[in-house]
């Protein structure tokens, strides 16, 4: 049999021949505490009983395990020879009955890497913490299974644990007798099942509403995570969020939550932001704030918080039925979590993140060679991980917005209760959604889901201005372009607006008009006559997907006046549009490091802000010529400083400069600074140097050889905690030195010793901007070494390795060629594999493409 890579085919032919009545899975983990018996991986017994029905009787089908060993294995009363059945990933199942119960007793292997049950020893204590994580295909790594998203059905969890401990999974439970039980589920997919144990500290809370007919609803709130963040955990703030969210998703969705309780787990080495498994969603530790941070990191947790809760309707309710249609769940959650920050939150202006960082992830995948539709082409299970990116959840969510502007909210939000109440703990494909989006809206769904869902590319828009004789608008259209290896032409309705500077020098608008934009050209005849404008925004308010571009005279305007535009949705768009000018190679690198050095001291969104660092870091060291780099550094690190200098003291601005002079010092006098704040010997008013922005500013230290191992062994005791193992890593992985590279990369390469998160710590610091030279022999040894990496390593590892050691540093038409030899040389190998390296050959050439334009400026 075929082993772990599940096909559709395959999942498709099961689904037809199985149903599934119930799981009972027992897990015995006190086997994590203690020392380690024996040799290979660690191990916990699991013992699976599954009941289920086969509609054609001395048919064959399988089981999926991924385990070390089976102990035993019984089908209908029949014990099976495991070394006969099971191949190492699925067991065989023969002649079926009508009516079936497999048991299988296997011992499975606790995780380093965050796929399956993730052990997690904490350095400050030695406190053990497990939890598990499945997403697409992992929880047969725990207990044997259907691991397929349309084989439903009802769980019961028991699990032995060591006695201090908690344990809790997606219903609630209670200990007798050394054993914890757990309420049965709904009927519910494998992939989103979940147990978390540990001595976890826990805080509860509890919502109640009462429903439309008059009953209470009551859903025990429960949050934890590890002891020693206990002190940084504000779970009053994630309550908060919690409650306004299940008050907002009540007033929309007209479906009570239907999962009971409602456990929020921040758990450590976490590969995701966060997964919805129903009763029991699991975070990355890194939400809860070790140091001051600023209010763009509570709106993004508050976006998580919102995003996983409206999994519990779209994913977990109402779930897809193979991973073709993974956008169902996970382009409405991403909607929805802006949608409802902005209307049930503190967090007004989420709408402004949304169109300048989540959308800024969708332009780029949208551009890349493995861009395809958002009902994607899913064959197998590795595809599937691949395409949880910015097309599925950003580019969907896009698309979800401007299906609001062309149907209407309440149409949209009635075809939403009207999609659950009828596919209430199904499986569903994109058909479903859209017959009851025709039934509410009234429109033609079809061609607005070919144009929007069955294309891949994004398309430009841009407006052409004629002025009368008098200085009046005498035409304005908006020209869509598309890419020439994804030609489509899309509706677009989308709002035009017109600005011009007030006496006082603000930049504001004066004209809006909606329009459809269709075809290659369309005509706003609604701004005809306006006064001529400065400025002309064709996606103002941010109601399509699109990369916007300028005319001459707009874009003109902007470099004198960008800071002078008030509304800081439309600032966001101009600096977003920028941004996509300088990866196209229209805008020089440094033209746009120009803008931000003139223009970001003024930006009142912080989040807008700190996307802007991180763009410019990017342009910087990908997009600008390399003989200005040295230069252009130098002017960041100078401006930076002084908008550090000049920020309010104890402000988030001043803290989002301080962080962006870090990531771009590199001269001597920034670098004695950076130690000075370190040492005492330095003060900036106001600024706070907690223990998460001493490892920031240690970061550019150790980079430049300012910082050795005994100045980071030292910064570690202070800090000896799980996040401060991290940091160290990363500051040690990122010494200039031949030997230190040598030894990171056998860590990461030839060993896997260590666990997902530092194996993500040790990647980050080995490539580093200002020692492209010293990772020159490394071309050859990454094109050597990743076929053998993805083969052994799990997918996860096999990611972060093959994206996170591509020589992209070593950015020349040498590396162009030696990716190019090695794609032609391997045309067999894993599709997964090669998608990732296109994806990083075409980052490679843009990058050549836009240093060349920045070279010419």
């Amino acid at each position: 049999m075929p082993g772990e890579n599940l096909s559709r085919d395959e999942a498709r032919e099961r689904a037809a021949l199985l149903s599934v009545d119930g799981y009972e899975v027992s897990l015995d983990v006190r086997s994590a505490v203690g020392d380690a018996q024996g040799e290979g991986p660690r191990t916990f017994r699991s013992v699976t009983t599954i009941r289920f029905r086969c509609n054609e009787p001395g048919a064959s089908s399988f089981a999926d395990l991924v385990a070390p060993s089976v102990t035993a294995v019984s089908l209908n009363g029949r014990d099976l020879d495991p070394s006969e059945v099971f191949d190492g990933s699925r067991i065989a199942l023969e002649d079926l009955a009508a009516d079936n119960e497999l048991v299988v007793d296997a011992q499975c292997a606790y995780s380093r890497t965050g796929e399956g049950l993730h052990r997690f020893v904490d350095p400050e204590d030695g406190e053990v913490y497990l939890y598990t994580q499945y997403e697409p295909a992992d929880s047969r790594r725990v207990f044997a299974n259907f691991e397929q998203p349309d084989l439903k059905a009802p769980f019961r969890f028991e699990v032995r644990a060591p006695e201090e401990w908690t344990v809790w999974s997606n219903g609630a439970g209670e200990r007798a007798d050394g054993v914890w039980r757990f309420a049965e589920t709904k009927p519910i997919s494998t992939y989103i099942t979940c147990v978390v144990a540990g001595p976890y500290h826990y805080v509860t809370d509890s919502y109640e509403r009462v429903l439309e007919d008059g009953t209470r609803l009551e859903i025990p709130l429960g949050a934890l995570c590890r002891k020693g963040l206990a002190p940084h955990f504000d779970a009053d703030d994630v309550f908060l969020i919690t409650k306004q969210g299940l008050d907002f998703f009540h007033d929309h969705f007209d479906y009570p939550y239907p999962f009971g309780k409602y456990d929020q787990a921040f758990v450590p080495e976490y590969n995701l932001g966060a997964m919805e498994n129903p009763g029991m969603v699991t975070f990355r530790e890194e939400y809860i704030f070790r140091g001051k941070v600023t209010r763009a990191s509570y709106e993004g947790r508050a976006n998580t918080i919102l995003h996983e809760m409206a999994h519990m309707w779209f994913g977990d309710l109402v779930t897809m039925e193979w991973w073709d249609d993974l956008w169902l769940k996970e382009s409405f959650a991403d909607f929805m979590g802006a949608f409802a920050n902005v209307n049930a939150t503190r967090f007004k202006d989420a709408w402004i993140t949304f169109a300048n960082r989540r959308k800024a992830w969708a332009y780029r995948a949208d551009q890349l060679p493995s861009t395809h539709p958002i009902t994607a082409d899913i064959r197998d299970l590795e595809d599937a991980k691949l395409n949880f990116d910015g097309i599925t959840y950003a580019k969907g969510a896009s698309a979800l917005k401007q299906l609001v502007a062309y149907v209407g909210q309440d149409a949209f939000l009635e075809g939403a209760r009207r999609y659950f109440k009828r596919h209430a703990y199904g499986n569903t494909r994109l058909g479903d959604l859209l017959s009851v989006l025709e039934e509410t809206s009234g429109r033609d769904m079809a061609a607005w889901s070919r144009s929007w869902l069955q294309t891949a590319g994004v398309n430009s828009l841009t407006p052409q201005v004629l002025l009368s004789a008098t200085g009046t608008v005498d035409e304005l259209a908006v020209v869509q372009e598309a890419a020439e290896s994804h030609p489509e032409l899309r509706p677009h309705r989308v709002a035009v607006g017109l600005y011009r500077r007030t006496a006082e020098g603000a930049l504001e608008r004066y004209a809006r008009a909606e329009v459809d934009v269709e075809g290659p050209r369309t005509v706003v005849a609604e701004l005809a006559g306006a006064e001529a404008p400065e400025l002309v925004l064709v996606n103002d308010d941010d109601l399509t997907y699109c990369k916007t571009r300028f005319d001459d005279t707009s874009l003109a305007t902007l470099r004198e006046h960008l800071g002078a535009v008030t509304d800081p949705l439309a600032r966001a768009l101009c600096w977003s549009a920028l941004w996509n000018m300088t990866r196209d190679a229209l805008l020089p690198a440094r033209d746009f490091a120009a803008l931000v050095l003139r223009f970001a001291g003024r930006e009142s969104d912080i989040g807008v802000l700190q996307m802007l660092h991180a763009w410019t870091g990017s342009a910087l060291v990908h997009y600008a010529a390399p003989e200005w780099r040295e230069t252009g550094g130098r002017l960041l690190a100078e401006g930076a400083l002084r908008e550090l200098r000049d920020a309010a003291p104890g402000s988030e601005h001043q803290l989002a400069w301080a962080r962006f002079f870090a990531s771009v010092a590199a001269g001597e006098a920034d670098l004695a600074l950076l130690r000075g704040l370190l040492e005492g010997t330095e003060k900036i008013d106001g600024l706070d140097v907690d223990q998460e922005l001493r490892w920031t500013f240690l970061a550019p230290l150790a980079a430049h050889g300012a910082a050795d191992e005994g100045v980071l062994a030292a910064e570690l005791a202070r800090d000896d905690t799980a996040s401060g193992k991290r940091h160290q890593v990363r500051c040690l992985a990122s010494r200039p030195s031949e030997a230190v590279k040598a030894q990171a990369w056998a860590q990461v390469v030839e060993s896997d010793a260590l666990s997902n998160a530092l194996v993500e710590a040790t990647i980050a610091g080995f490539a580093q901007p200002s020692q492209r030279e010293l990772l020159a022999p490394y071309t050859e040894k990454y094109f050597a070494a990743i076929e053998r990496v993805w083969a052994e390593r799990s997918i996860q590892i096999g990611m972060d390795v093959v994206r996170g050691l591509f020589p992209s540093l070593r950015d020349s038409r040498d590396t162009l060629d030696a990716t190019d030899a090695w794609l032609s040389a391997h045309e067999g190998a894993a599709p997964a594999l090669r998608r990732l390296v296109l994806e990083a050959r075409d980052d490679l050439a843009r990058a050549l493409r836009a240093q060349a334009c920045d070279g010419g400026a």
